[in-house]
């Protein structure tokens, strides 16, 4: 399968270099360092559950010339959506999927406004990774990814996809209802990216204390009630389920919210604790401690205040 990796980040670097080594033909789209890292001496994965290893294949930063894509693996950060959507326009062709690996609700939707509706497919990552250095990228823990088409069938491509993803031992699922997918794990990764960047602790200790057990769970509350008035099919024991969750990770889990956060990046606090905040002003669900989060690492948004 012909793929193209825009974002080669934590994400997409590592489900990219996972696809490459199973024999794909996989294009990676990054930019700066990490581009110059990856062409001169490949990807290198460190992954804390299978080994280290190294992927040779090609790196560029515009796609211009290139053939269309059967796939494109989009893991961009959300406030990149519509430049990245515009970077990938030379290889969408007429049959070309664009699969949304990204945070949040609201990207599937952007990127059809731009692609058009008939290219995006939606999905939930399951992973920690991120950017160890220039070249490097360093796997925490998990892996795994469900996804599917915006409007519930079983597509060949989607079919096409998962095979490809059973070959590059990445364990995967097809949703035949990926709103509600993309909102379950809205629910737990506001809560948990908010607990660990307020806190700067990770999950060992937040779930150890009764005092940020208590804040965890009143963020769950708040999503799972803004989750129910937003008509997107989550069901009422999503809770217990995050915290079972929360329970069975290393003690060492942090998020992708906080390692930014700690690096002095930008955040994406908007898509994740703002829109929700947002969204609860709309549909009239209170979200006080979502506000507090969200206001606690506001000065954070664009880097160091």
């Amino acid at each position: 399968m012909r793929i193209v990796v825009m974002g080669s980040g934590g994400t997409g670097g590592y489900f990219g270099a996972k696809l490459a080594r199973a024999g794909e033909d996989v294009t990676f789209v990054a930019r700066g360092k990490h581009l110059a890292a990856i062409q001169a001496s490949g990807l290198r994965v460190r992954s804390a559950m299978d080994g280290e290893w190294t992927v040779t294949a090609p790196a560029v930063e515009r796609l211009d010339g290139l053939p269309p894509a059967d796939l494109v693996l989009f893991c961009v950060k959300a406030f990149d959506t519509e430049t990245a959507a515009a970077a990938i326009r030379p290889v969408v062709g007429p049959d070309t999927g664009v699969l949304s690996i990204q945070n949040g609700v609201e990207s599937e939707e952007r990127l059809a406004r731009i692609l058009g509706p008939g290219h995006v497919l939606g999905g939930a990552a399951q992973v920690l990774a991120t950017i160890e250095a220039p070249g490097v990228i360093a796997h925490t823990v998990m892996g795994r990814i469900v996804f599917g088409e915006m409007d519930g069938r079983e597509t060949s491509r989607a079919r096409a996809f998962l095979e490809v993803c059973r070959r590059a031992s990445i364990p995967a699922e097809i949703s035949a209802d990926i709103v509600r997918t993309l909102w379950e794990k809205y629910v737990m990764i506001v809560a948990h990216s908010g607990m660990t960047a307020v806190t700067r602790c990770p999950a060992g200790i937040i779930r150890a204390l009764p005092e940020t057990r208590r804040m965890y769970r009143l963020l769950l509350e708040e999503m799972a009630a803004l989750a129910r008035a937003a008509g997107s099919g989550v069901e009422s024991g999503i809770i217990e389920a995050v915290l079972r969750l929360l329970d069975s990770q290393p003690g060492g889990f942090y998020s992708s919210l906080h390692h930014d956060l700690t690096r002095g990046n930008r955040l994406e606090l908007e898509t994740l604790q703002g829109h929700a905040v947002r969204l609860g002003e709309r549909l009239g669900v209170p979200t006080p401690t979502l506000f507090a989060v969200y206001a606690a690492l506001r000065p954070h948004l664009d880097g160091p205040p």
